[in-house]
Order: structure tokens, then C-alpha cells, then sequence
């Protein structure tokens, strides 16, 4: 055997063995001298509707169930949702908001009326779980509420009576009936939400209708900010006609302080939305493709808001996001129950970064939905609980609450398939008030390792580093009922630090927190 065919064969037994590819070097910049934008909490926010077995069979099990529970609220999620300091639940809905009679969810539950959820599963809606339930949860994770008031079947009256009832001190019929209803303080409730999709399942309206309605109705509620209707996500038009009727309203009258907006990922269509589970990598590409499409549309959004309400007074409220599936085999269809993977992780992940980064004008996000719904943090069967993979990127991503927002830039190769291609990385970093940096990091490629270099501009030395990860063998890795958990927080240690740089590796399909302390 010659030299020359000795070499080619050894070349193609080489170029044959697999090998995990770690990328050329990436880098991310980060500019600690640069950071303005609080990170409001609120963002972190979550929602609860009644879907489902999102409230009932979900946080709330009654109060003669062998589950422990306080008042019919379950312990054990209880426990579990205050790991991740909660800022704020949003309830009753969502499109069951447009039928909920709030009066129907008050007084002695046996009196109370059944009536039927028409929106979710056609199933009877006992009423058990109402006002006083709500807002006693509140309580016992330590969260604000976020009320959605009808009006799409409910009156003026009803929206104002109920604001009334809730947080009212003064002595009306209304507080009386409270009180008599067990609660003699008024409960302190900030958000209020007129309306909701109601273009669509809040009464399929158009701008004009849905922005005079919104000034009748919030003209009455004294609540202390009061969140609008958006439109359909891509509706600019929506926006741009809203900001501007609302202009006409007399400076005196507080009329608006926010405006929703609602984006879910899909990774296929509307109609075959593809399981939670059974995936494969276009499906994943596909869903974390869609999730960053949600940045362009939100710069989209906040562009009008900045021509139409240049000092910034009305906040944008992401108040319904998160990935979308089709419901899991067996289950009724109408519940939205879903189970959740490591791509769910990440999709969360990249949601929080767009957040983050878009911090000036996002004030408020709620993720769909808490529990046992679409993108859940909880999953329950019977007495039995698993925390999902999506529940430990929040857990991770709270050190940014109230943090301050650092600019990045991130300079990385693709992720290229045949679908297309994306950003490989997504980042977003904080600092907080004790001078701690937190650098959240998404590598979307699920096959490639990628080494970067993070280059802190405007700090001259770095303390300790600590870093934490959230990873797994598989792109559908998820934690199930009775097993050990396959997707939750780990220790990570492959970075190192130089100076002012640190060199990171970054693994395949993960999400990463390095927190930086003060020499």
C-alpha cells in the first residue's frame, strides 16, 4: 500500500467518527457602563384562568379534599409557585373573562349559581372558586393580583361595583356586602384589565367600537392602572387608532395605563399545532424561530407607542405568551393540557430575554397559563405534582426582578437547518441593587456546543462567578409524574475569567445564568 492511499484512508475513518463540534469563538458584549431600564418584575408575571384544570383540579381542590389544602387551595403548589416569587397572577381570563359575573363568586358557595363555561370544554362552572378564593391565594404566595373586568356581557355597573367591592374603604352597600361576605378591609388590587381579545372572543369588535368603549367603561373604574385591550399581535392599526382616541379624553380623567398585547408560539400551524412531546428538530427549529419573531413585532409595537405616546406613560403588558400544542392524547381538547420539554425551557428563555431587553416600554408579562394549562409551570394528577421544565427557567431568570437592564451585543454564528437559519444565542443581563451582574444565556442549536467570550465593558475586574444550567440529553426531555426529574437546575462550571472577559462553554440545547459578584 502506497503513502498517498494509506493517508486518504485514514482521513475518511477520521471524517466518519461522530464528534461533538464546539463552534469557532463567539462573542457577547456587555455593556455594564450602559445600563439604564429597570426590569419590572412584573414581567415575571403569570395567569390563571378558569380552563381547564387550570383553577379547578389545579390550584384549587376544594376544602373536603384529602389533598392538603388552606380553604380549598392546594399546599403543595402553593409551596412550589413561591420558589419563583411570583409578582403578579392575572384572573379569571383570558375569553372567560367576557362571561364571568363577578357577583356569581361571592356569598356562601353552596348559594352560589352553576353557570357554563362556554369558552373552555362546555363544561358547568360551579363558582366555588371566586373573588375571596382569588385573592386569598394571592395572599398566601405573596402576589398581586391582575383582575379582568367583562365587558363584553357585563355592564359599566358591574365593572365599577365590583373595583368597588374589592378595594373600596368608604361605607356603600357594595362594602357592606363584602363585609358581610367575611372580609372587612378592602384588599389592595393595582391592575385592572378592560376587556380582553376584544377583537376577538371579547366581542368582535374593531378599533373605533373596542377604544369607545374602553374610555365609557374606564371612565367609571377608579382603579389605579388600568390595562387596554390590544389588538391582534401584528395589528399596528389597532395601536395607532387606540392611542390616538384615547387622546380626546380630557387630560383630568386617568384613563389608561397600559395595553395588552398577545403572542403565542406555534411550531407548526393553528390547526395541527404538533404534539408537546413527540417532536423533531423542525418542530423544534420552528418553535424557537417563532418565538424571536416576537421581538420584531414588539419593536414594531413599541415604535407606534413611541410616535404616539412619546413620554412613554402607557406601558405594554405581554399579558398572554407561551408556547401552544395540541392537547395531550385522551385529554379533552377543550382543556389546553400539555406537557412540557426542554424546548420549553428555552422558548421561555427567549421570551424573558426579548422582556429584558425591551424593558423601557414592557412593564408587565404573564405567562400562559400557572397550572395544568398550555405552557404551565405545574402539572397535577390527583394528589401527584411535577414542576416542568419551564417552572425552572423562571426560577433561574428571577434574579433580573427590578434588576436594571444591561445592553448586549451578541456577535455568534447561526443555527442553520434546512428550514432556514437563526441567531444561535440569545442573552439578555442585569444588575441589581447590590452590584451583582446576572448574564442569562440561550444556546437554541440542539446539536452544537458553542464557545464564546463575554466581554463586560466598563468593569475592570471581575469577583466570583457562579454559574447554573438548565439542560438534557434530548431536545423532549420532561419531567413526569412518579419519576425522577429529567429537566431542572444544575451547577455549571466550564468558564473562565480574565480580567474584565470570561471565556464560557455553552452546551447544545441549554439555558445558562452566570452571576457575577463585586470583587
Amino acid at each position: 500500500m502506497n503513502f498517498k492511499k494509506l493517508v486518504l484512508i485514514v482521513a475518511l475513518v477520521l471524517f466518519s467518527i461522530p464528534q461533538r463540534v464546539i463552534a469557532q469563538t463567539n462573542s457577547i458584549v456587555v455593556h455594564t457602563d450602559l445600563a439604564k431600564d429597570t426590569i419590572s418584575k412584573y414581567i415575571y408575571g403569570h395567569f390563571a384562568e378558569h380552563l381547564g384544570r387550570g383553577i379547578y383540579d389545579g390550584f384549587y381542590v376544594g376544602q373536603t379534599s384529602e389533598i392538603p389544602n388552606i380553604h380549598g387551595i392546594r399546599k403543595d403548589i402553593v409551596a412550589s409557585l413561591k420558589e419563583l416569587d411570583i409578582p403578579v397572577l392575572r384572573w379569571p381570563g383570558g375569553c372567560f373573562a367576557e362571561q364571568y359575573q363577578w357577583r356569581d363568586g361571592i356569598g356562601p358557595v353552596a348559594e352560589r349559581p352553576l353557570v357554563v363555561n362556554t369558552f373552555w370544554g362546555g363544561v358547568t362552572e360551579d363558582n366555588s372558586f371566586g373573588t375571596h378564593e382569588f385573592l386569598e391565594l394571592c395572599e398566601l404566595l405573596g402576589t398581586e393580583p391582575y383582575i379582568a373586568v367583562n365587558i363584553a356581557s357585563g355592564t359599566v355597573k358591574d365593572a365599577y361595583q365590583w373595583i368597588e367591592y374589592v378595594t373600596s374603604d368608604k361605607d356603600s352597600e357594595i362594602t357592606r356586602l363584602r363585609k358581610r361576605n367575611g372580609r372587612d378591609q378592602p384588599w389592595k388590587v393595582k391592575f385592572w384589565g378592560i376587556g380582553n381579545e376584544n377583537w376577538g372572543c371579547g366581542g368582535s369588535m374593531n378599533a373605533e367600537y373596542y377604544t369607545d368603549v374602553f374610555k365609557r367603561f374606564s371612565t367609571y373604574c377608579n382603579a389605579e392602572f388600568k390595562i387596554a385591550s390590544g389588538g391582534v399581535f401584528d395589528d399596528l392599526e389597532w395601536t395607532k387608532t387606540f392611542l390616538t382616541g384615547i387622546q380626546e379624553v380630557p387630560s383630568f380623567i386617568n384613563i389608561a395605563h397600559g395595553m395588552s398585547y398577545h403572542y403565542y408560539t406555534i411550531s407548526n400551524s393553528w390547526e395541527a399545532k404538533g404534539s408537546a412531546t413527540d417532536f423533531v428538530e423542525k418542530e423544534w427549529f420552528s418553535s424557537m424561530r417563532n418565538t424571536l419573531k416576537m421581538e420584531a413585532n414588539l419593536e414594531d409595537q413599541i415604535a407606534v407607542m413611541d410616535t404616539y405616546d412619546p413620554a412613554n406613560k402607557i406601558a405594554l403588558i405581554a399579558d398572554e405568551w407561551g408556547a401552544w400544542y395540541d392537547v395531550e392524547p385522551g385529554t379533552n381538547p377543550g382543556f389546553l393540557y400539555q406537557q412540557n420539554t426542554l424546548r420549553d425551557a428555552l422558548v421561555a428563555g427567549l421570551g424573558l430575554n426579548i422582556f429584558n431587553n425591551h424593558a423601557r416600554r414592557i412593564k408587565m408579562a404573564n405567562i400562559a397559563q400557572t397550572v395544568n394549562v398550555l405552557q404551565a409551570m405545574i402539572l397535577t394528577k390527583g394528589a401527584q405534582m411535577v414542576k416542568t421544565p419551564s417552572f425552572y427557567t423562571f426560577k433561574l431568570y428571577k434574579v433580573h426582578q427590578d434588576a436594571i437592564s444591561i445592553p448586549t451585543e451578541v456577535s455568534a454564528g447561526n443555527y442553520v437547518t434546512d428550514d432556514g437559519e437563526i441567531p444561535s444565542l440569545s442573552v439578555s443581563s442585569s444588575i441589581d441593587k447590590f452590584g451583582t451582574i446576572n448574564i442569562s444565556i440561550v444556546n437554541l442549536n440542539p446539536h452544537q456546543d458553542i464557545q464564546a467570550t463575554i466581554d463586560l465593558q466598563g468593569l475592570e475586574k471581575i469577583g466570583v462567578i457562579t454559574g447554573q444550567i438548565i439542560a438534557a440529553n434530548t431536545m423532549n426531555a420532561y419531567n413526569d409524574f412518579g419519576k425522577e426529574e429529567a429537566v431542572t437546575i444544575q451547577s455549571f462550571t466550564h468558564f473562565k475569567k480574565k480580567d474584565s472577559t470570561i471565556s464560557v462553554d455553552l452546551p447544545s440545547k441549554s439555558v445558562v445564568l452566570l452571576t457575577l459578584r463585586k470583587p
